[in-house]
């Protein structure tokens, strides 16, 4: 690590000879022995208030790729290359986190190595807020991000040789479903559907039968409800899910009986499980959180780090403190759990083990027997007698964001691809080819009808259309090109 001039130039060396990370304060030049590029105003973070990061887990997936292919490029091979960022502290914090994920990812560095790599000179990086509107009394910090990072490899939560770009991108689109997953093959968060799919008050509606083939082509099996009734259960249950309800206020926390149903219920889950509130971001995030501390022992921080990769903008507010506050009992539930399960004798059946450790759930830790026996009150519509909560607002902005790519929104893209590149549009139903759509609603078919004339049109200016069609090999594999 070096720094060059007075003020104007701080460089890290992440590989020796090889590649930097530089804070510079004016825009340097490419020479023949440096190769100068920075991600400032192309990995950006799509805020909803005052937030400004960490950047989503297809960010990282991106910028990790680009450093590969740099390191990799012919024409680079005799050059040093210098990741460099301005005098803006919020994308400082960003391009370090990014130069850090890629530290811990691929070069095998530790968190604090990594870490301590980026603190060169005076250097000091504003941490990451939550989402909430106002004031903010919470933060995680880079150090966090990193070991989440590092934990989600460790746990199989984090595998780029097997991540899917083009499927992360499309359905955490607002428009698509606005889904993720947190754990793969065993957490989604996403917006809470309603009973029918339409464009409501700046935000989009999806209905039951939008995500059940997506989720029975995921082996989801159970739903769990945490907003009040926007839609009928049954449009789950008799589709074969198990459909569960635990109503508490929009930016509120859970009971501990609240906590302690959603972990018996994850507990004994046959499948993966979908998660839900209003915009799926703060109950959501919070109840998975304690899923997480519990049975991977990571730390609140952690774990709001790693769930705000995979899903920006999640657990908000007092949230935030409530799980820290969390933290120690969910670890010794999750000592107890695993003590427990290590101790039968042929553990074959885990479910039926989890069912008789409800009894941690019963014990704090001096091992006083809980007091919040009494179930909470449901949550109903007249909880909300303003008629717009926090979930809404977020849930609007998030509606309201445009794509940055491409000027034609991607459904339009999708579908007029399907005959030049020959494969079904990627849609909120599921991987194409694994099974028909077997719902659909009237907006969704006549919002296929209006693509007729503009597929027409197309064909009549094919000059135009080249730049459009060279997307389609990068929409319709099924796997993304391995880094």
């Amino acid at each position: 690590m070096s720094r060059e001039g007075i003020g104007t130039r701080l460089v890290a060396e992440v590989i020796k000879d090889r590649l930097c990370f530089a804070i510079l304060y004016s825009r340097p030049k490419s020479s023949s022995n440096v190769h100068y590029f920075s991600i400032d105003n192309e990995l950006e973070y799509e805020n909803f208030y005052a937030d400004f990061g960490p950047l989503n887990l297809a960010m990282v997936y991106r910028y990790c790729r680009k450093i590969n292919k740099k390191l990799k490029s012919i024409t680079l091979i005799r050059k040093k290359i210098v990741h460099f960022t301005g005098c803006d502290q919020r994308k400082q914090a960003n391009a370090a986190y990014l130069v850090g994920c890629y530290m811990v990812i691929y070069l095998g560095r530790t968190p604090e190595e990594a870490y301590r790599k980026l603190m060169f000179g005076d250097t000091s990086y504003i941490p990451f807020r939550d989402a909430a509107y106002g004031s903010c009394n919470f933060y995680i910090t880079l150090l966090d991000c990193f070991h989440a990072v590092k934990k989600a490899m460790q746990y199989g939560f984090l595998n780029f040789n097997s991540f899917n770009l083009d499927e992360y991108e499309y359905y955490e689109k607002a428009e698509n479903g606005d889904l993720n997953w947190i754990i793969p093959d065993q957490f989604i968060a996403f917006c809470g559907p309603h009973s029918r799919t339409r464009l409501e008050s700046g935000y989009h509606q999806h209905s039951p039968e939008t995500y059940i083939p997506y989720f029975k082509n995921h082996n989801v099996t159970t739903i769990i409800r945490l907003n009040k009734r926007m839609y009928n259960a049954k449009h789950f249950t008799n589709a074969g899910f198990d459909h569960y309800d635990l109503f508490f206020a929009d930016g509120s926390t859970p009971t501990d009986a609240i906590v302690k149903e959603f972990l018996d219920i994850c507990e004994n889950a046959e499948g993966a499980i979908a998660v839900h509130c209003k915009a799926g971001l703060g109950r959501t995030g919070t109840l998975i959180a304690c899923y997480i501390m519990k049975h991977y022992r990571m730390a609140a921080a952690e774990t709001i780090a790693w769930i705000r990769i995979c899903r920006p903008g999640s657990v908000i507010g007092p949230q935030q403190q409530f799980l820290v506050m969390k933290q120690a009992s969910l670890w010794l539930e999750g000592d107890y759990f695993r003590q427990k399960l290590r101790g039968q004798e042929n553990g074959k059946h885990r479910a039926a083990v989890s069912k008789l450790l409800l009894a941690v759930d019963d014990i704090s830790i001096n091992g006083v027997e809980n007091q919040d026996k009494q179930e909470p009150e449901l949550y109903s519509d007249d909880d909300e007698i303003s008629g717009v909560t926090q979930g809404d607002r977020l849930r609007a902005l998030k509606s309201r964001r445009q794509s940055k790519t491409n000027a034609i929104p991607l459904t339009v893209i999708l579908q007029s691809s399907v005959q030049s590149c020959k494969t079904s549009e990627p849609n909120i139903s599921g991987s194409a080819g694994i099974t028909k759509r077997t719902t659909r609603s009237a907006s969704r078919k006549s919002s296929f009808k209006s693509l007729v004339p503009q597929r027409e049109r197309r064909k009549r200016n094919a000059l135009q259309q080249m730049p459009l069609m060279a997307l389609c090999p990068s929409i319709s594999r099924t796997k993304t090109v391995l880094l």
